[in-house]
């Protein structure tokens, strides 16, 4: 079921009229019209405050079951791009889908040239300085979900004793994975069968806050 249709059934289970929501979103009847009605689809911040009024998780809002992983929201802006809408992960609960709920810190949109990448998207906040001058501290980097990348490529990667993900570029070696870091004054990590790690995804936007 998609957003508007979900919307629609949320605010008539509870019996709200679209002016009523409206004044509690803080915006226009008609808005809320166009989004029933498949014209427009919300804003981030306009679902978590609909899924606080609804009292249900944001993933039923944009068009899963509670149990499901939440959807990026595709917005588009014009024939060469589109806004999509991508869950921020903070720390990661071992064995949940990596944007189960639980893992969502946050929200933020990042615009793509089409086609987007195809997949799951979610971002992870960079902390240090391994990945330097490449990704900065603080930075905001998007992953396409995946469980492998090649030889070279920026992978996120979740070390399952830590609960954590690192950034990395991956290097294939025998039976091994070496996740090398772009700064020199940093070693490689090495990963075995044996280790408790696993890629993510694949690194494919980095956003700079300034």
């Amino acid at each position: 079921m998609d957003i508007g249709k979900q919307i629609k059934r949320l605010r008539k289970e509870r019996k709200y009229t679209q002016a009523h929501l409206a004044e509690l979103l803080g915006t226009k009847p008609t808005t809320v019209a166009s989004w029933e009605q498949g014209r427009n689809k919300p804003l981030m911040d306009k679902v978590q405050k609909m899924a606080i009024i609804f009292n249900v998780p944001i993933s039923e809002i944009v068009g899963g079951e509670e149990n499901d992983t939440p959807s990026n929201i595709i917005y588009p802006l014009s024939d060469g791009l589109q806004r999509v809408t991508i869950p921020i992960i903070g720390e990661i609960a071992c064995g949940d889908p990596i944007t189960a709920e639980e893992n969502i810190e946050g929200y933020t949109e990042e615009t793509f040239e089409k086609p987007i990448p195809s997949g799951t998207l979610f971002a992870l906040r960079c902390k240090g300085h391994s990945m330097e001058p490449t990704i900065h501290d603080g930075s905001l980097v998007t992953i396409r979900e995946q469980p492998d990348v090649e030889d070279g490529e920026i992978a996120a990667v979740l070390l399952e004793d830590s609960n954590e993900a690192t950034l990395k570029r991956v290097k294939h070696a025998s039976n091994t994975i070496l996740l090398m870091p772009d700064n020199r004054d940093y070693d490689p990590i090495v990963v075995t069968e044996t280790s408790k790690a696993r890629i993510l995804g694949k690194a494919v936007k980095m956003t700079v806050d300034f």
